[in-house]
């Protein structure tokens, strides 16, 4: 084994606030979160359509050597320099895609993405903790109604902003109700034994005049095993308004119940509650997010991105910790809530058919459509 951790390569595409968060996080020392055999490199960036917004990403990110940093214009530029480590299956390079992997489950082939808290749970459930599990609810919420006007209808975004331009897949449940979802699939999907059993998805979604969703409500239902899960989204109410330590995430069982403190992407906070004798029994966790003093930061994509690496080091396609068939399962019930809502997105961010040519990759970006809006 060689000396020293591995050092996975990265290239960024997309520079963003969840881009900015994530290489923040790439660039903290593993060692504040006791980790020795992996470490991270930021080696190259691409904005969608300007070289410089790369360049000036490489500033926002703290890069500590951005000389050392290839910057490039679009997204086709990186995948085709042979020197970096690219985020392109096509140029046989490996890939971690964040959530949501795709806009639709066509497009859903690759996702390595793991969470502490997430791991630890399903542990305790698959152990028994809370006896037989018969339902998980999960939300993840955020205020975000634009006018202190009663009863205005518009939300604090310009109708450009990704969280509500389908151009750029916006919407609620694919922006916020992922982590809710993926919460409800970890505990009643994964943990199944055996072959898999295909859920039963309902929904209930409202629209904003943009077209995407601003709220959805999915009930997931797995009969044969009694089980059911409810996820919720919103950009009109908060899940904990005012931080007072509301539950975003219960798992409920015939021994007692977990409940995760808000926000579910990050949790750092869950109780056990347990009925012993008649009586309840509360147990608190407390899992802090590792810190790096020097950098000021930490943020929690960091293992994600660990689990990503070590992914690629032993040689795997995959993370065991969330399976490619388990992500495509998720995206499918999404899917099915969108369809069912009437929310189209425009076929160039939605086809299956791969266009290295497309302005999503060369540069240009404001050819798109708005999307379909069928009737209600």
């Amino acid at each position: 084994m060689a000396d020293g951790p591995f050092v996975l390569r990265w290239g960024i595409i997309a520079t963003g606030a969840m881009s900015e968060y994530f290489c923040k996080d790439l660039l903290t020392n593993p060692a504040v979160r006791q980790t020795a055999d992996v470490a991270h490199a930021v080696t190259a960036v691409s904005s969608s359509n300007d070289r410089l917004r790369a360049e000036a990403f490489l500033s926002r990110i703290n890069h500590p050597a951005p000389s050392n940093v290839a910057t490039y214009g679009s997204y086709a530029e990186l995948v085709q320099d042979p020197d970096n480590a690219m985020l392109a299956l096509t140029t046989s390079k490996h890939m971690l895609c964040e959530k949501a992997l795709a806009v639709t489950a066509a497009q859903a082939r690759r996702l390595a993405e793991v969470a502490r808290q997430k791991r630890l749970i399903r542990k305790l459930v698959g152990g028994g903790a809370i006896g037989r599990v018969y339902r998980v609810t999960a939300d993840l919420s955020r205020a975000a109604n634009g006018s202190p006007e009663p009863g205005s209808a518009r939300l604090d975004y310009e109708d450009g902003h990704r969280m509500v331009d389908p151009n750029l897949a916006g919407g609620v449940l694919l922006g916020l109700g992922v982590y809710p979802l993926t919460w409800v699939f970890q505990v009643l999907y994964h943990l199944q034994t055996g072959e898999k059993e295909e859920p039963r998805v309902l929904s209930a979604v409202q629209r904003y005049h943009t077209g995407v969703d601003e709220s959805a409500t999915v009930e997931v239902a797995f009969p044969k095993h009694g089980t059911v899960g409810i996820a919720t989204s919103s950009l009109r109410v908060a899940t904990d308004p005012g931080g007072a330590g509301n539950p975003a995430v219960r798992i409920q069982g015939s021994g007692g119940e977990i409940q995760v403190e808000h926000p579910a992407y990050k949790p750092t906070i869950f109780k056990i509650i347990k009925t012993a004798g008649g009586e309840l029994v509360e147990e608190v966790e407390e899992y802090p997010q590792p810190q790096d003093a020097e950098r000021d930061w930490g943020n929690g994509t960091f293992w994600e991105a660990d689990e990503c690496a070590r992914c690629v080091r032993d040689g795997r396609l995959g993370s065991d910790v969330m399976p490619t068939e388990e992500s495509i399962v998720i995206m499918e019930a999404m899917e099915k809530v969108l369809v069912g809502a009437g929310i189209r997105y425009p076929d160039l961010i939605s086809s299956c058919q791969f266009d290295p040519s497309s302005p999503l990759n060369t540069g240009p970006r404001r050819l798109f459509f708005r999307a379909e809006l069928a009737p209600e």
